[in-house]
């Protein structure tokens, strides 16, 4: 019997289907992030679980050790998550790997996810995009991730808690105040907004932490023109000489006036050339 990851709404109940309805029912236990939370939704639907058993990622490990015997006898179990997808940035990645390595058989219902609906609600969508997870907490960090991402040509999604949205699009606006970017807050639920602008724009509008799920679609970096393209030479020619990659591209593009992450971006595509 197969441990069965039940993915539950990202905010409105009425967001779940039938079969995962029915997987919660007929599991011998379902594996919940927060007991209380998956009552709820099971109280909505009128589905009587057998078992809800705490699983979480402070006693993640210890319930890894008593589940896989479980499972190894024939029960079947269901996996469920606050919101969304287990396993994605939520606790049960583990557990479906320790399945997998006993050659355990899982099975992957689909659902909701709020990566996917904040994409598409951006506007934002392109032929592939990356999911960053929570964006980083330390400043040093979200500046490295900037850097990457200013050579990027596709749309990326990243988690963030409102307590730290301001910051981290600050951060974002200094670095490329024009890239495109939209904060979804409260996918699915009643106060539902999605703001989209430059980054600059949706930053001034975040000035103060706001309320609710928070999911930022960052859009994919611009396309280089011909000034660009003769800063990124001075910029590769700079590092060329010995000078570290971010200072020549903040240098030429006080300079210039060309975005220093433009200039970081598209220097990397230009070929080295060392000094004579």
């Amino acid at each position: 019997m197969p441990l069965v990851v039940c993915p539950t709404p990202i905010g409105n109940l009425e967001d779940v289907t039938l079969r995962v309805l029915r997987e919660l029912g007929e599991a011998d236990a379902v594996l919940c992030e927060d007991t209380r939370r998956t009552r709820v939704l099971l109280d909505r639907h009128g589905v009587a679980a057998r078992a809800l058993v705490s699983y979480h990622r402070h006693n993640e490990e210890a319930r890894i050790r008593e589940l896989l015997p479980r499972l190894e006898a024939g029960e079947r179990l269901a996996l469920a998550s606050d919101a969304g997808l287990p396993g994605v940035n939520d606790p049960g990645a583990r557990l479906i790997a320790a399945a997998l390595e006993r050659g355990l058989e899982v099975t992957v219902l689909p659902g909701p996810s709020a990566v996917e609906t904040a994409l598409v609600a951006s506007g934002l969508v392109g032929e592939r995009f990356a999911f960053l997870g929570y964006l980083p907490r330390r400043a040093a960090e979200r500046e490295r991730l900037w850097d990457e991402l200013a050579g990027w040509t596709w749309p990326a999604v990243a988690f963030e808690s409102p307590r730290r949205l301001p910051a981290s699009l600050a951060s974002l606006a200094a670095a490329d105040p024009e890239r495109p970017v939209a904060v979804c807050r409260e996918l699915t639920k009643r106060f539902e907004e999605v703001v989209r602008g430059t980054v600059a724009e949706v930053s001034a509008r975040f000035a103060e932490p706001p309320k609710g799920e928070i999911t930022v679609v960052i859009g994919a970096a611009a396309q280089a023109g011909a000034d660009d393209a003769d800063g990124a030479a001075a910029v590769a020619e700079l590092v060329a000489a010995g000078l570290p990659r971010r200072r020549a591209a903040d240098l030429v593009a006080r300079l210039t006036g060309v975005p220093r992450n433009a200039l970081y971006r598209d220097s990397l595509d230009e070929p080295t050339r060392r000094p004579t």
